[in-house]
């Protein structure tokens, strides 16, 4: 933490942290239902992925063999160190593009600071941290916006290319193909506990700053064409996603999900954010729990920040969590 930021508590100046902060997915499916097309195009530029199954980024047909992907995200503070944050924010805005199957090329910051609250140089170190990530990705950071806010946030407009022929979408999963994760779940439990304590935690930094590139290139290279990031959401609720979207139901052995060290602890000690419970409430009415306990569900609910691919398909040097199966009626994953 640079001297200009010593002792500074970002996370106070947010009312939730990272992507704990999504709006809620039923309410927002509900906003952007009415945003749908129809599907026509002019033929010029075809929309490939739209909103229709919530995919993780869109995808616009570009010439022969190419095609764009197009994403934005940002949030408010998930760690108090400004540097850090900007870190975490551009690796998440980058992983929809890599979710989808593309590289990123030029990225543009998001910025929302209370100048009147919190110092500029603070907001330098955030865009700092956004850069030096971008640049690790290969992706070049081209300017972008500012407003000033009450509220910090910060995160990227990202625009990258892929092939058209080797996208990974989550609505395009089929029966009988392994479930991989990429990366071990509970960012959400430790940042609660961060926000609430000040305590770091050194493992969560390390996964919310890790680029999904590597993952993304062995999807493709496997053969994958399903996949999607495990963001705010959660496992349950990306993977609910992708399970509707592919039509198909998703069975997961609990006992395989990774977890970071202190998930549990932090768990047991109370420190589950809003955002998970409303994943686990959401998807309650098309999971079949089994045996797993109320704990374990909110584990497997816990509201990701620049988490992990969840990809159809077997990725080597990756724990598989479970399979995609035949549709079972109002059952899109089930536990065991």
């Amino acid at each position: 933490m640079s001297s200009v930021s010593a002792g500074l508590r970002l996370t106070r100046y947010a009312h939730g942290g990272g992507c704990a902060c999504k709006i809620p997915p039923g309410e927002l499916e509900a906003v952007v239902a009415g945003l749908i097309p129809d599907g026509a195009d002019d033929g010029a530029h075809p929309l490939l992925v739209g909103l229709e199954s919530g995919d993780d980024a869109a995808v616009v047909g570009f010439g022969p063999g190419n095609a764009l992907v197009l994403t934005a995200d940002f949030f408010t503070p998930v760690v108090d160190d400004p540097y850090d944050w900007g870190r975490i924010a551009a690796a998440n805005a980058l992983s929809d593009v890599y979710a989808m199957g593309g590289r990123p090329i030029v990225a543009v910051n998001l910025l929302s600071w209370p100048r009147d609250v919190l110092p500029m140089e603070v907001a330098a170190e955030v865009l700092r941290g956004g850069a030096d990530v971008a640049r690790i990705a290969g992706c070049l950071v081209a300017g972008g916006h500012s407003v000033d806010d009450p509220e910090p946030k910060y995160g990227m407009a990202v625009t990258g290319s892929a092939d058209p022929e080797h996208l990974l979408r989550n609505g395009a999963g089929r029966a009988g193909v392994p479930l991989t994760l990429t990366k071990p779940l509970g960012v959400g439990m430790l940042n609660n506990r961060h926000k609430s304590t000040g305590e770091v935690f050194p493992q969560a930094i390390a996964s919310m700053t890790a680029l999904n590139d590597v993952a993304s290139r062995a999807a493709l290279a496997a053969g994958a064409v399903c996949a999607t990031d495990v963001t705010g959401f959660g496992l349950l609720g990306h993977l609910h996603k992708l399970s509707r979207a592919s039509g198909v139901t998703a069975v997961v052995d609990t006992a395989a999900v990774p977890y970071l060290e202190g998930a549990r602890e932090a768990l047991a000690a109370g420190y589950v954010s809003g955002g998970s419970r409303r994943n686990l409430d959401w998807v309650s009415a098309h999971l079949d729990a089994g045996k797993a306990d109320a704990d374990e569900l909110l584990l497997l609910a816990d509201a990701q920040t620049s988490g992990g691919l969840l990809v159809a398909g077997e990725i080597p040097g990756h724990p598989v969590i479970g399979e995609l199966v035949p549709a079972r009626p109002g059952v899109t994953i089930a536990l065991r």
